[in-house]
């Protein structure tokens, strides 16, 4: 097919864009129903049905663990409402009250 780009006006080369976008998509289409077929006929070879092999190629199904929520340990003597876990970062005022020479001891519930 010897087509001079060239010369072809914009809506031209449009409508030879679109006509190769749907060649290419029924190119793969039919490409996708042989190698489906042939798929089938290896599968059907050894007994099976492709549907039975896809089943075994799922991913196992991950179940998360379910975790309690961390129970607070220490407390803020001058913000009651203002606790720790003692896990993760600490936070300033626990911070502070150790500076202060407070015992962590001190500040648990």
């Amino acid at each position: 097919m010897d087509t001079d780009l060239k010369s072809l006006s914009r809506k031209e080369l449009e409508k030879l864009l679109e006509d190769v976008k749907k060649a290419l998509q029924k190119a793969q289409d039919r490409d996708r129903r042989e190698a489906r077929k042939a798929a089938e006929k290896a599968a059907a070879g050894f007994g099976f049905s492709l549907g039975e092999l896809n089943d075994e190629a799922k991913p196992p199904k991950v179940v998360k663990k379910r975790t309690k929520p961390s129970v607070a340990k220490y407390a803020n003597p001058a913000d009651k409402s203002q606790t720790w876990t003692g896990k993760g970062r600490q936070p300033n005022w626990y911070r502070e009250q150790l500076a202060k020479g407070v015992k962590p001891e001190a500040l648990e519930i």
